[in-house]
C-alpha cells in the first residue's frame, strides 16, 4: 500500500504529460547497473550508481531512501535555483528572436503553434532554443494566412482565433499570443495550471493589467533580486499585453515585439485591456 507521499509523487508524475519519465522495473534497473557495481557517489535522497542502457548510453541511476516525508523534498529537489530578472529578460528576447527567424528567417515561413514553457530548452549559458514541432504549419514567406480544420496547441496559450474563427484568421500571429501569454506567465512566477488562475478575481492577465493601468506595485513573487529593473519589468509586461489582444489584427509581428523588447519603453503604450482568456 503507498504511503501519502508516494501517492504525491505518483500525481506529480502523472500530470507532466509527455514530459513523464520513462518508467522502469527493478530488474531493468539491476541490470543496467551490473548489480549495483560501480557506485559513483551518495547524495542526501540515495545512492547513485553507473549504469548503460540499451542503445549503450551511459547513464547515473539514483536508488532513492525510504522517506517518510510527504514527496515535497522529492517534487522540489533543485527548486532553489531561481532566475534573476535580467536573465528572464534575456532568455524573452531570445525566444522572441527565434519566433522571429521562424516567421521570418527562414525560406518557408514555420508557425509553431506550440509555443509555451515546457517548449523552450535552456543550454548551460541559459540561450533559450524552441523545441516540439509536431504541431507546426508551413507558410509560404509571402503569405501568413494559413487554413487549419480543427484546434491545436495548449489551453492558456492557444490564440482565440485558433479554437474559433470567430476572432479572426489563423496566421504567424497566432504564436505571437502564445510568447505573450508564455512571457506574462515567466513574469508573475505563475504557471497556467494554478487552481486559481483562471477565476475571474485572479485571472492574471486581467491583473496585471489593471495593475499597469493604475501605475500600481507589481508585487511579483517567485523572482530572486534585491535590485529589480522595475522598467524591464513593465517594459515585458506591456509587450506581452499588446501580444494577447483578442484580435488577431492587432497583435504585432514578431519582428516589431523584438523591437519593442530591445527599444525604449518610453516609446511604449498601454494596449487596449486584453478580454478574453483561452478555453478552459
Amino acid at each position: 500500500m503507498k504511503v501519502e507521499g508516494d501517492k504525491k509523487i505518483e500525481a506529480f508524475l502523472n500530470r507532466h504529460e509527455f514530459l513523464t519519465p520513462k518508467r522502469y522495473r527493478y530488474s531493468d534497473v539491476k541490470n543496467m547497473t551490473n548489480s549495483f557495481r560501480d557506485k559513483l557517489g551518495k547524495g542526501g535522497y540515495g545512492d547513485v550508481y553507473k549504469g548503460k542502457l540499451l542503445d549503450g548510453q551511459l547513464v547515473a541511476v539514483k536508488i532513492l531512501n525510504k522517506s517518510k516525508s510527504n514527496g515535497e523534498d522529492f517534487m522540489n529537489e533543485n527548486g532553489d535555483r531561481q532566475l534573476t530578472w535580467e536573465m528572464l529578460y534575456k532568455i524573452a528576447v531570445g525566444i522572441a528572436r527565434g519566433l522571429e527567424y521562424l516567421h521570418r528567417g527562414c525560406k518557408t515561413r514555420i508557425l509553431h503553434f506550440e509555443i509555451k514553457p515546457h517548449n523552450i530548452l535552456l543550454d548551460d549559458d541559459f540561450c533559450p532554443k524552441i523545441s516540439d514541432f509536431g504541431l507546426a504549419k508551413l507558410c509560404p514567406r509571402k503569405e501568413s494566412v494559413i487554413s487549419m480544420t480543427g484546434c491545436r496547441g495548449t489551453i492558456g496559450y492557444i490564440a482565440p482565433e485558433v479554437y474559433s474563427r470567430n476572432f479572426g484568421r489563423v496566421s504567424h500571429k497566432s504564436d505571437v499570443y502564445s510568447y505573450g501569454m508564455m512571457v506574462l506567465e515567466m513574469v508573475g512566477g505563475k504557471t497556467l495550471n494554478d487552481e486559481d488562475y483562471h477565476t475571474s478575481e485572479i485571472y492574471f492577465p486581467h491583473w496585471i493589467y489593471s495593475r499597469i493601468e493604475l501605475d500600481e506595485e507589481l508585487r511579483l513573487q517567485g523572482i530572486v533580486d534585491d535590485d529589480v529593473d522595475q522598467e524591464r519589468v513593465r517594459k515585458m509586461i506591456l509587450v506581452s499585453l499588446w501580444c494577447i489582444q483578442t484580435d488577431p489584427a492587432n497583435h504585432p509581428p514578431m519582428s516589431r515585439v523584438l523591437e519593442m523588447m530591445e527599444g525604449n519603453i518610453d516609446s511604449l503604450t498601454i494596449p487596449p485591456k486584453p478580454f478574453l482568456s483561452s478555453p478552459s
